[in-house]
């Protein structure tokens, strides 16, 4: 049989190898052309690799987490296979174990152990998961969880009591009980359905039969996951970072009353434009401060001991995302007003999210800004997104009592919005008194906002 060897193409300007991070066939798959076969990962992009040709795969070139080189085997296919090869047939229910399943699920509402059986391979398993089309199978299906065997509802395992009464419950309700292995038969109500509130008075004061304990803290197994993909460049980068730069954090505390203010009145008379949050008017106040600390804004080379100081702006933007952490770029930074940047915060996050990130978009930062959110914290001490040499992070705005002067001579305690910043540098380039005085020229302008917008 003819065989068709595709090899990795060349996926990225430089790119030597990329790493699988998921494969979309198996050996002994049909795929058809144009099919997704693998994700390939470089240091700039995840690519799909979709099949130039339709056939049988026979030989794969690794497992999840190898590196192939550009040009080496990816898949090899059979590309004369017979019609039809590696499906898999799944053979319905009969009329008669259909119509029971049906019975059961409309009796049972939540329950979704008889849509599984659907997927029987061969109408005999599903007839003796289901107890036979002939029988009254309701009364013999147990359900399983992993507390063990739970009762069915006509009657508790074992015992067979058809004429124990069927409690009625909400689907969320069985649902919880089923979780919680609770038999909904034994739950006292005063109303006419067991409720979530009768699930709280059995677990806390128990059944008849004893005090009911639940198994909400039970171990699980050892779960071995392959550091692959995002994770792992996330693990090589911040190694390498912590092994070669020698970080130093400066934290100080800015009142941001003021700013959070501006920005409410901003939001509330914003129009058709993107809701404003911190980070925006962070990056206007950072861009305006860089100039008097142009060593802030850099990149070093320690291979080559060079320190370029550069001219614009190039904000990385730390965002989570489901692969993890990932730093888009806002290019040219300086050149953007508070909504333009808000737009392109908001453009840059949902392609992060989307994993739809271009490779320009991606690296070349000067300068980056991490910030967990509504999480913040007291204090972070974040790592630098090397070779950039200074990271900051901004942390959860807290309301405290204050001391102010009252225009007396005394002092009145008011309540304020108070904000810890964070810095990280690199102190091969940057001294503390620099880091310092960066930070007072960023509090200068957060704690008097309206000189975010003056020229």
């Amino acid at each position: 049989m003819a065989r068709f060897t595709f090899k990795l193409p060349d996926i990225g300007e430089g790119i030597s190898e990329a790493e699988i991070v998921a494969w979309h066939v198996a050996i002994g798959d049909r795929v058809e052309e144009d099919s997704p076969i693998a994700d390939m990962m470089t240091d700039k992009a995840t690519v799909e690799m979709e099949s130039p040709v339709t056939g049988v795969v026979v030989e794969l070139a690794g497992e999840v987490g190898d590196q192939v080189s550009i040009g080496a085997a990816l898949v090899v296919i059979e590309t004369d296979a017979v019609e039809g090869a590696g499906e898999v047939v799944v053979a319905p229910l009969t009329s008669a174990q259909a119509e029971t399943a049906e019975q059961y699920e409309a009796e049972n509402p939540g329950v979704e152990e008889v849509a599984d059986l659907r997927q029987s391979t061969t109408p005999a398993e599903a007839g003796a998961q289901l107890g036979g089309a002939g029988n009254e199978a309701q009364s013999d299906i147990t359900t399983t969880s992993p507390l063990g065997p739970r009762p069915s509802p006509g009657g508790i395992e074992g015992q067979g009591d058809a004429s124990k009464t069927h409690a009625l419950a909400s689907p969320a309700v069985r649902a919880r009980a089923r979780d919680l292995g609770i038999d909904l038969a034994s739950v006292k109500t005063d109303a006419d359905r067991v409720r979530h509130a009768d699930l709280d008075a059995y677990l806390r004061y128990g059944s008849g039969e004893g005090y009911h304990a639940p198994h909400a803290s039970r171990a699980r197994e050892d779960q071995p996951i392959k550091v692959i993909g995002m994770r792992r460049r996330i693990a090589e980068n911040m190694a390498a970072s912590k092994r070669a730069i020698p970080h130093f954090t400066y934290v100080d505390e800015i009142d941001v009353t003021a700013l959070e203010a501006m920005r409410a009145d901003l939001n509330a008379n914003r129009g058709g434009r993107p809701k404003l949050t911190m980070l925006p008017l962070m990056i206007v106040a950072i861009c305006k401060v860089i100039p008097d600390f142009p060593m802030m804004n850099a990149r070093y080379d320690d291979e080559a001991g060079v320190v370029t100081r550069h001219g614009s702006i190039h904000l990385g933007m730390a965002a989570q995302t489901d692969a993890g952490l990932t730093v888009p770029v806002i290019r040219d930074a300086q050149d953007r007003n508070v909504w333009q940047l808000a737009t392109e915060i908001t453009r840059l996050a949902e392609a992060a999210r989307a994993g739809k990130l271009a490779p320009n978009e991606m690296g070349g930062g000067t300068i980056t800004v991490t910030s967990l959110g509504p999480l913040g914290g007291i204090a972070t001490t974040p790592v630098i997104n090397r070779p950039e040499v200074a990271i900051i992070g901004p942390n959860k705005i807290v309301e405290r009592p204050v001391f102010r002067s009252d225009g007396k001579g005394g002092d009145e305690v008011v309540r304020a919005k108070l904000m810890n910043l964070s810095i990280s540098c690199d102190h091969r380039v940057v001294d503390g008194w620099d880091a310092a005085s960066f930070v007072q020229g960023l509090k200068k302008y957060l704690e008097t906002p309206v000189l975010l917008f003056a020229d």
